[in-house]
């Protein structure tokens, strides 16, 4: 997708809010979309991601449902941090708005470096985070890979608003692989099981992409159905707990994220830990090291004492 906002700024350019003065260093450009461009900036030791757009109104959307996010009894503190306008050295103003900025890599890398069961966790991290817009009448509309962030510790961060529409409304922007409309299993009209829809097909594209690239592309539109990904849901190990809740979702079952996230949450607390959850755990085997390390050096300084001694 091209995008409509040509605005080129520099690393190291210092962006200036007209009214409450927060400035913020540019570092590089995250991404770009049909309306507008994020940037990985900086203020003082804090790190955010700044979008901007060539219109408030094309921006207006996504900050409403940020701030749905920021509510008062949001599980993970503030989403937004700032709104404001900016003056370029042209003297165009440019509005824009800064959010919490997560380093770390998409669900599918994650799951490729960390293995598949850390899969039911990250699963439910993002259902929360969906739930928390439902609870304000917003779905998140452009879910897919490219669009979560996964911490260190699977958390899990929603990334790039521009497809938050409020409950009834059309859905502004979505993929189409991802999108209920576009398998004939319902309307582009915003509610929660819309989300929770390309929540499923989203959990096929980390286990199965080529196949589910694959069958998008065989089928004719007319032909195309929540029952193919149903079938291709019972050819993938890692999802055998959970395909009765896939086909749930597909069916539109599903009437809130909370309610997705409870049924997700229950079906992950009876799954037997495999080989891999009995290992030691990472965090672990750091600790470990350290601690070999400084016996170590400790051993060292009393070998050295010791020789001291016997001069």
């Amino acid at each position: 997708m091209t995008t409509s906002f040509k605005l080129p700024i520099k690393k190291g350019s210092i962006i200036t809010g007209k009214w409450k003065n927060g400035q913020y260093r540019v570092e590089r450009l995250l991404g770009e979309g049909a309306n507008g461009k994020v940037y990985l900036v900086s203020k003082g030791w804090q790190s955010y991601a700044l979008k901007m757009g060539a219109s408030s109104i094309d921006l207006q959307s996504e900050i409403n449902a940020l701030k749905a996010l920021s509510g008062d009894d949001s599980s993970r503190g503030s989403y937004l941090m700032d709104v404001d306008d900016w003056i370029t050295p042209q003297g165009k103003e440019v509005p824009f708005y800064t959010m919490r900025y997560v380093k770390g890599l998409n669900m599918a890398n994650y799951i490729a470096q960390h293995g598949a069961d850390w899969f039911p966790l990250l699963g439910l991290n993002l259902l929360r985070s969906l739930g928390e817009l439902h609870r304000e009448r917003w779905i998140f509309g452009d879910l897919k890979l490219e669009n979560i962030i996964v911490g260190e510790y699977g958390e899990v961060d929603l990334i790039d608003f521009g497809g938050a529409t409020p409950f009834g409304k059309g859905v502004k922007q979505f993929t189409e692989i991802y999108d209920r409309g576009y398998w004939n299993e319902g309307t582009r009209s915003a509610d929660a099981a819309y989300d929770l829809f390309s929540f499923g097909v989203l959990c096929l594209q980390v286990f199965a992409p080529r196949k589910l690239a694959q069958l998008s592309k065989e089928l004719l539109p007319q032909t195309r159905s929540a029952e193919q990904l149903i079938e291709l849901a019972r050819e993938i190990p890692q999802l055998a707990p959970y395909r009765k809740w896939l086909e749930q979702a597909f069916d539109g079952g599903f009437s809130h994220g909370k309610e997705a996230a409870s049924a997700w949450r229950a079906i992950t607390h009876q799954r037997k830990p495999t080989v891999k959850n009995t290992a030691t755990p990472r965090w672990l085997k750091v600790m470990i090291a350290i601690s070999i390390v400084s016996l170590c050096i400790t051993a060292s300084l009393y070998a050295l004492d010791y020789t001291g001694l016997l001069r």
